[in-house]
């Protein structure tokens, strides 16, 4: 335990001391926080500096191996880390697909020439990843996706579309499933391979949504090679891994359903634009709603926070993560409901610097998507239901 205040104690003053002020404001916007990679212009001299500093103690993957770049912490260390940045409402140093999805499938599947390839770049923010999943008939059954890698010897080459690959025109490598074989059951013949997004015959096209913004793409593949040793684990098993890649995506899209670090809280804002009577919130139905959030957002909190520890463990997230995915994503539409019936008509205006260029309707139309990516809210229940509940 001494050693854990001792940590604390030591990564509380490295905090204080490094994160610059301006990283320790809300993020208003998918643009805001740093994405890294090589078409990436920092905002600031600060996000530049609180990336360098952070990726320069493997700090961005706090809990990846030391070999490859990362923090070398332990889970307990790992999570005071987390707790002193969210003390001084720390942004994360980078958001990244490699963190969240790929890195930790390289890191359990991939050759050792791959994770010493690919894992020291993700935790310097150097590469951005987007991933090759979906395709136009193959959504919710991604088993039965079509893009088809061609044995060539030493290489594939690839054919195929992918959709909703998010921000794929800002990406510089992607990860991809693809069928190596189509003479065998559909999840036996699938491999995920990594290819660099300006390869010939990769391109994107931008997908606009309602909210005005694009951040998913069309990808078209048209005589892609592929090296085979860019293979993450053995060709022919990638559903396996794909698998285990869902897992963090779907906990990563669980997150949505918490307030991030620095942004104020539903029951703060409600405070701003409502004020309290006799010290309680002055609408009597909204702080009834508000407090239903609340309560339920802080169960999600607790519950993700056994998810991870038992993760952490060695258990692994497994078909938790359908669990976080789906109720992440409630709280988060629920979320933006509520702040939409908050600010009332003000929550209708579209343009203008003063109301962030509509970041509130559009927020509240973006969140309409999260049932949707990383599996329907129908799948993660079945998979509940099945695999969790053992309703059949």
């Amino acid at each position: 335990m001494s050693d854990l205040e001792d940590f604390r104690r030591e990564t509380r003053a490295w905090l204080e001391a490094n994160c610059p002020a301006s990283m320790r404001t809300p993020i208003l916007s998918d643009d805001d926080p740093c994405w890294g990679g090589r078409k990436w212009t920092f905002k600031s001299e600060d996000q530049r500096l609180w990336l360098e500093r952070m990726a320069e103690r493997g700090w961005t993957a706090p809990d990846w191996p030391k070999e490859y770049g990362g923090g070398g912490l332990t889970k307990e260390e790992t999570k005071i880390l987390r707790e002193e940045m969210a003390r001084i409402k720390a942004r994360p140093p980078l958001h990244s697909f490699g963190i969240w999805m790929i890195g930790p499938a390289i890191l359990k599947f991939g050759s050792e020439e791959l994770k010493r390839q690919h894992i020291p770049p993700i935790v310097r923010g150097e590469i951005r990843w987007c991933q090759g999943y979906s395709e136009p008939g193959a959504g919710s059954d991604l088993a039965g996706l079509q893009t088809r890698a061609v044995d060539m010897g030493d290489h594939f080459i690839v054919n195929g579309q992918k959709i909703w690959t998010s921000y794929a025109d800002k990406a510089d490598w992607m990860f991809c499933l693809v069928r190596t074989n189509p003479d065998v059951k559909k999840q036996l013949g699938i491999s995920l391979v990594l290819f660099d997004m300006t390869t010939p015959g990769v391109s994107t096209r931008p997908i606009k949504l309602i909210s005005g913004s694009s951040p998913f793409c069309e990808t078209f593949l048209d005589d892609v090679r592929v090296e085979k040793n860019q293979v993450v684990g053995e060709i022919d098993q990638g559903w396996t891994i794909a698998k285990y890649l869902l897992t963090h995506e779907r906990e990563m899209i669980g997150g949505f359903g918490r307030t991030a670090a620095g942004e104020k809280t539903l029951s703060q804002q409600a405070v701003d634009v409502l004020g309290l009577d006799n010290g309680r919130l002055a609408d009597s139905f909204m702080r009834a709603d508000i407090a239903r959030w609340d309560l339920d957002a802080k169960a999600f909190e607790l519950t993700a926070e056994r998810v991870v520890d038992e993760a952490k463990s060695g258990q692994g997230v497994g078909n938790a993560s359908a669990m976080l995915k789906y109720y992440g994503t409630e709280l988060n539409k629920r979320r933006q409901e509520l702040l939409m019936a908050l600010y009332g008509s003000d929550s209708l205006v579209w343009e203008g610097e003063a109301w962030r260029d509509g970041a509130l309707p559009r927020q509240w139309l973006r969140s309409k998507g999260n049932s949707i990516e990383g599996g329907t809210s129908e799948i993660q229940l079945n998979v509940i239901a099945k695999n969790i509940l053992g309703l059949g």
